[in-house]
């Protein structure tokens, strides 16, 4: 299988934050889904991908090769579209035309002029003043006008409504299926993921936690729904995480097959990408308030 995006072991180190041995790899000619919850780590991830920040340690390779030495040149085959425009807002379309000519050797002025007419955009009106929807529209317009192979995008869909959404997601899998093109797209926005994407990523505090087939994650996991006292009939190393209500007990499991015969007087739903999520964000919390109350209790024992 061929690789468009490779990431081996990286590490970034913040003071209050750390990106920790994330490893992942996305083919040619697929959608990869990157969730995560806001400060999950997705946009430092983008960021050392496309060597706007330097990381700490591992290797990153763009078409088999390293962005660290190839940057220049593997730049011209990725196009970006981050959650704010990166156009001065004095600018109109027919300006950055002229301007993105003179930085992409493979502008394509007339693809570029196509889409503008395909978003319903302006060419003389100054971009300050689009819309939000409009605004995003003319970054996807820019990134797909340079013959890009790969796109890499940070919550392009974030704070759209559905109408445009929903445009925007049908161009996306029409890029995909034209000359093996491959999408990185992180978005909290699972919904958008379930339609459109064939693999995902999830990372949480920094860390990768599932990364695989988008449909096998779906399938393997289930929810199991059952009374509070039925909760301790269910083997620990089954479980995800659990949640509890007022009508009932909610329990994620890692393998729904196998759970499905061995706890046969529950219900076993399918599940979803947010709830998956939701779980396993809600694991991580719990892991880290035991190790905290560990080291607190660790400190008290000190003290005596």
């Amino acid at each position: 299988m061929e690789y468009v995006l490779e990431l081996s072991n990286v590490i970034k180190n913040y003071e209050d934050f750390k990106l920790d041995n994330i490893s992942f790899s996305v083919p040619r000619g697929c959608i990869c889904g990157f969730i995560g919850q806001n400060g999950a780590g997705k946009t430092t991830t983008i960021q050392l991908i496309l060597d706007i920040v330097k990381k700490d340690g591992g290797a990153i390779k763009v078409f088999g090769q390293d962005m660290e030495t190839e940057g220049a040149a593997l730049k011209e085959k990725i196009g970006v579209v981050f959650d704010e425009m990166g156009f001065h807002e004095f600018l109109t379309a027919n300006e950055i035309n002229s301007i993105m000519k003179n930085i992409y050797a493979n502008w394509q002025e007339e693809v570029f002029f196509d889409y503008l007419k395909r978003f319903s955009l302006p060419r003389k009106k100054r971009c300050g003043s689009f819309s939000r929807g409009m605004r995003m529209k003319l970054q996807i317009a820019v990134a797909l006008s340079h013959r890009a192979e790969l796109l890499i995008m940070d919550e392009p869909t974030s704070g759209l409504d559905p109408i445009v959404r929903n445009e925007i997601l049908q161009i996306f899998q029409e890029f995909v299926l034209e000359e093996n093109h491959t999408i990185l797209l992180s978005s909290h926005i699972t919904g958008d993921l379930e339609r459109i994407a064939d693999m995902v990523t999830f990372i949480d505090h920094g860390k990768i936690i599932l990364s695989g087939d988008k449909n096998e994650i779906l399938e393997n996991h289930g929810l199991i729904k059952c009374k509070k006292e039925d909760l301790e009939k269910i083997h620990k190393e089954d479980i995800v995480s659990c949640r509890q209500s007022a009508f009932c007990t909610e329990v994620l499991v890692w393998d729904r097959k196998k759970c499905s015969q061995k706890y046969t007087g529950m219900v076993m739903e399918q599940t979803t990408l947010e709830e998956i999520m939701i779980f396993y964000v809600n694991r991580t919390q719990e892991t880290l308030q035991e190790e905290s109350g560990g080291k607190q209790e660790e400190i008290r024992e000190n003290m005596q």
